[in-house]
């Protein structure tokens, strides 16, 4: 399950975030450095339920399905808040920056109001420039990707001539942790230009290097939170102006929701831009007053609270992954228990109909004979490579 990190500098939202997310129960404060362990949780990522073209009843297994949508799980990971100086060990930096190394994308939480300065603490509304705690995370996470590959040059110098092997591998052995993927590896390397002999490399190739591999390797996108605050359009302007691919979100008005949903007393679902109280239990003044509130200040002024928009938006457009239903009868489009479309598989892109396979079970990729689009009938080979919303059979011996 690819991992989505949601980050950024302390007291700027993070875990209501992560907790609106997940409806997981975690401290949530206004000071910083609530959040003092990764905490890991189940979000999901939204698509469009395929059911409903077939004009099928779906049973879902892996996922669920409400209102025409398949929500599909996703691994989401609160982390430690940031702070400047976190490459030289300020703060939680060194616990941080290894937590986040792992994450595949990252939300980058920024408080829009600009109402807590680069340490976390509270200031004023709209005294804090939001443009800076945007470079510093970048800045700090890449500081200390260089000093990883600095600490461990002379392994890479060394695998090179032991083992005989290229630099890009040489690279992917000895830090995959922030490598992830050989071929990355490569395309930087020769995009760069960067010296092929290890012992050629000059202390400013090292930092250069950091900085175009993690733009590859953890993409990030800008969450413009707490945009409730009278001060957040402005500084969504201003981000935006900048040239940063921005979400406007308020983490505090989806949990509420989220919680007032799986409680009955509304009809709200994950990334839609409007709610319905529900006729039963009855809503105090307080809680109408807060949910109209809501509605004015979040809803009706930016479309939707930005919490599901963002999921979707790391998980479809950063990683460019694709939702692929497979099923054993192409025609009935159930599985092996005869339960109708019960699975979403989240696949790369590229990815071909063997890897769906072996996504599947091994055994399945390993005696694959061929495909079935659902769709058309027709069969694909095993290289034909997957598209969004794919209906798939898998045809092999083990079968």
């Amino acid at each position: 399950m690819r991992q989505v990190g949601v980050t950024g500098k302390p007291n700027v939202g993070k875990s209501t975030f992560f907790a609106a997310s997940t409806l997981a129960r975690v401290e949530i404060a206004n000071y910083p450095f609530t959040t003092k362990e990764p905490n890991v949780g189940v979000g999901y990522a939204r698509v469009k339920e395929v059911a409903d073209e077939f004009k099928a009843k779906p049973q879902p297994v892996n996922s669920y399905s409400r209102s025409g949508w398949r929500f599909v799980a996703v691994q989401l990971v609160d982390l430690p808040g940031l702070v400047p100086g976190a490459h030289a060990g300020r703060g939680l930096g060194n616990q941080f920056l290894t937590a986040v190394s792992a994450a595949d994308a990252l939300l980058h939480i920024v408080d829009a109001s600009g109402g807590t300065d680069e340490e976390g603490r509270p200031v004023s509304p709209g005294s804090h420039d939001v443009l800076s705690d945007v470079k510093f995370l970048e800045e700090e996470y890449e500081l200390w990707m260089s000093q990883v590959i600095e600490r461990n040059w002379d392994k890479v110098t060394r695998r090179m001539g032991a083992v005989k092997v290229d630099l890009h591998q040489a690279i992917y052995d000895c830090v995959s942790n922030l490598a992830k993927d050989k071929w990355l590896v490569k395309q930087v390397l020769e995009e760069l230009q960067l010296p092929e002999d290890p012992k050629d490399w000059k202390p400013e190739h090292h930092p250069l290097f950091a900085r175009a591999l993690r733009a590859r390797t953890q993409p990030i996108l800008i969450v413009a939170n707490k945009a409730d605050m009278p001060e957040a359009e402005e500084n969504v302007k201003k981000l935006r102006e900048a040239g940063y691919d921005v979400v406007t979100s308020s983490a505090e008005a989806e949990l509420v929701l989220r919680r007032a949903d799986k409680a009955g007393l509304v009809d709200y679902l994950p990334g839609s831009g409007d709610f319905e109280v529900k006729e039963g239990p009855k809503l105090t003044d307080q809680q109408a007053r807060a949910l109209e509130m809501l509605r004015e200040r979040v809803l009706s002024k930016w479309g939707n609270t930005g919490v599901q928009n963002s999921i979707d938006r790391a998980i479809f457009d950063l990683l460019g992954m694709v939702a692929v239903f497979p099923v054993e009868d192409p025609r009935k489009l159930t599985d092996g228990k005869g339960r109708v479309l019960p699975d979403v598989y989240l696949m790369d892109r590229r990815s071909t109909a063997r890897d769906l396979a072996n996504a599947i079970h091994t055994d399945l990729a390993e005696s694959f004979l061929y495909a079935v689009d659902a769709r058309t009938k027709v069969r694909l080979a095993e290289d034909y490579e997957l598209k969004n919303l794919d209906v798939i059979s898998v045809v092999s011996a083990a079968r």
